[in-house]
């Protein structure tokens, strides 16, 4: 039977102020120098497919994230993603940018996360990614500094990726203030989404479970 492993941590999320139920899953191919998830790199118990399906459905919201790690890394999330559509579950996929996500069902909302110099990634994203991209999708840029701010400027140049997909800004917690963020955008007139994590500033002092 095809399994998935998911670290031990909770399933309840909110994004943009609804409710989710959220799939973590275990592994990541990258290092990023901000991660706060860390744990989910090897920490982790299988389950059957089935078995996570049947989680998901003794829940309330019909709405998921699917997340990592990188959780292209295991070949049942597709499966998983599908499943999970054909049972009427609107379902959000976050990736990393290094794997191609041509595959992943289009019904599925992409959150592609192109990764900044300051992540020390960068030169491990796939740009192919942006030609795979729709409206139901979006990228995501994490921005540690201001240079993460230019190189972000310069991708949506070169890439042309304004109407392609919705494109997200989001400061590293610890690393850039919200509001400096904010500025920058307004003073480049950027046509993009500021996204903070709301759960940080819900429960500060929960790291797991939100």
């Amino acid at each position: 039977m095809s399994a998935c492993r998911l670290p031990l941590c909770g399933s309840r999320a909110v994004i943009c102020a609804l409710p989710f139920t959220f799939v973590r899953l275990t592994g990541c191919n990258l290092r990023c120098s901000y991660c706060d998830t860390q744990y989910a790199y090897e920490e982790g118990t299988e389950y059957s497919l089935d078995a996570v399906v049947t989680e998901i459905n003794k829940r309330v919201v019909s709405r998921v994230v699917i997340t990592g790690g990188e959780p292209l890394l295991q070949d049942e999330t597709y499966i998983l993603c599908s499943r999970l559509l054909d049972a009427g579950v609107t379902v959000l996929l976050e990736t990393n940018g290094s794997i191609l996500i041509k595959d992943v069902d289009q019904r599925v909302h992409r959150i592609l996360d192109l990764k900044c110099p300051g992540s020390g990634m960068d030169s491990r994203m796939d740009f192919n990614n942006i030609n795979c991209l729709t409206l139901r999708d979006e990228v995501k840029f994490v921005i540690s500094h201001r240079k993460d701010f230019e190189w972000a400027l310069e991708i949506l140049k070169q890439h042309e990726m304004q109407g392609r997909a919705h494109v997200l800004f989001s400061p590293v917690s610890d690393r850039l203030h919200p509001q400096e963020l904010a500025e920058w955008i307004l003073q480049e007139k950027l046509n993009v989404r500021l996204q903070l994590q709301i759960h940080r500033y819900i429960w500060p002092d929960r790291r797991r479970g939100v």
